[in-house]
């Protein structure tokens, strides 16, 4: 049984960082690429980023990049999202997911492309 779980949510002041955790378990996390999405109060679902699982390379929302990074440890089974500079507009259930994507670059940010998902964690932004 495929199972993700995110970490690492917290209330953090403008400015601040915070780094995401998710572990995957039940299988191994090299064949899938992670994805990192959030959604906030009254908000549709959004892509933040995309780490894919050949290369390594990156994606991300505009509304992030030069904030935000994506990495992985494979050996560990575990993604994670690095957040700097966090702003209030951050704020939001933070969710990955594992999918096997035939074109991360094109298709990263649609939510339907990943097929495991974790519970999410809660990320507020406030002063």
């Amino acid at each position: 049984q495929v199972q993700l779980v995110e970490s690492g949510g917290a209330l953090v002041q403008p400015g601040d960082s915070l780094r995401l955790s998710c572990v995957l378990s039940g299988f191994t996390l090299d064949v899938y690429s992670v994805a990192w999405f959030r959604q906030a109060p009254e908000k549709e679902r959004e892509g933040v980023g995309c780490i894919a699982s050949t290369d390594f390379s990156t994606y991300y929302a505009d509304s992030v990049k030069g904030r935000f990074t994506i990495s992985r440890d494979n050996a560990k089974n575990t993604a994670f999202l690095q957040m700097n500079n966090l702003k209030p507009e951050d704020t939001a259930v933070y969710y990955c997911a594992v999918g096997t994507l035939v074109s991360p670059k094109r298709d990263w940010s649609g939510a339907r492309e990943y097929d495991f998902w974790g519970q999410g964690t809660q990320v507020t932004v406030s002063s």
